[in-house]
């Protein structure tokens, strides 16, 4: 068992972006999210993307007009964004998400979390610390978006446990669940071709299993008025507003 940040080092940071297929899909998904929730053009402005990967999210937010500080913990990912993003204003930003605040000059107007990053989180008391730290920061009228995928319900058992990610003639990616009590343990799969050998590397890691229920009364008692709804590609939208 390996922790979230080394697992994405060594293991899915390298072949994130072919995780998720055509690039360009990916970013246009994501302009249609920010478009769901009311973000708009707004120059100058700043916003703050947690779990930034690739860009998927901080490009559009560039886009739009904001500066962006884009936070990851995975070098490689940044490395991919910085290159991605050309002269849009985001700085990638190597650091546990956790921390953002200390790279704060202002507050934000946006501050999102999207793609699952929440449950990458180490407990649960990291993700009420990190809500109430989002709330604090975001300016007056400012927006909060998550997204993630609830595993506090029943899980998949036997065969439907692993679940094919995506695979190519040089590439297989398989996930496979494990429940514990408050997390659930994934191991990624990854067969890869290399000089005409099939070679297999394994790694896991935990992702909490967070209730809806639980993260919208987190950002209730944190200062935010809240809406939980299904969101995109099977997760759950969470949208939290400063009072102006």
């Amino acid at each position: 068992m390996t922790d979230v940040f080394h697992h994405y080092d060594a293991h899915l940071g390298p072949i994130y972006t072919w995780m998720l297929g055509d690039l360009a899909a990916a970013l246009a998904g994501a302009r249609a999210d920010l478009n769901r929730v009311g973000i708009a053009a707004r120059a100058g402005a700043l916003a703050v993307d947690l779990g930034a990967g690739p860009g998927v999210y901080a490009i559009p937010l560039a886009e739009l007009g904001y500066t962006v500080l884009a936070i990851d913990a995975c070098a490689g990912l940044l490395n991919e964004l910085t290159t991605h993003a050309g002269n849009l204003p985001i700085q990638p930003i190597l650091d546990d998400l956790a921390q953002f605040r200390r790279h704060l000059t202002a507050s934000p107007d946006v501050v999102l979390c999207m793609g699952d990053t929440l449950t990458h989180l180490p407990s649960h008391a990291v993700v009420e610390a990190l809500v109430a730290d989002v709330a604090a920061a975001l300016a007056p009228g400012g927006t909060f978006v998550a997204t993630f995928r609830d595993y506090s319900g029943a899980l998949l058992e036997g065969p439907a446990r692993f679940i094919p990610v995506r695979s190519d003639e040089d590439r297989i990616l398989t996930c496979f669940l494990e429940a514990e009590t408050a997390t659930l343990r994934v191991h990624d799969l990854l067969h890869q071709r290399v000089e005409g050998q099939w070679r297999q590397t394994v790694s896991a890691y935990r992702k909490l299993r967070i209730s809806p229920k639980s993260l919208q009364e987190s950002l209730q008692t944190a200062g935010l008025t809240t809406t939980v709804e299904p969101g995109p590609r099977g997760m759950i939208l969470v949208v939290g507003q400063r009072v102006p």
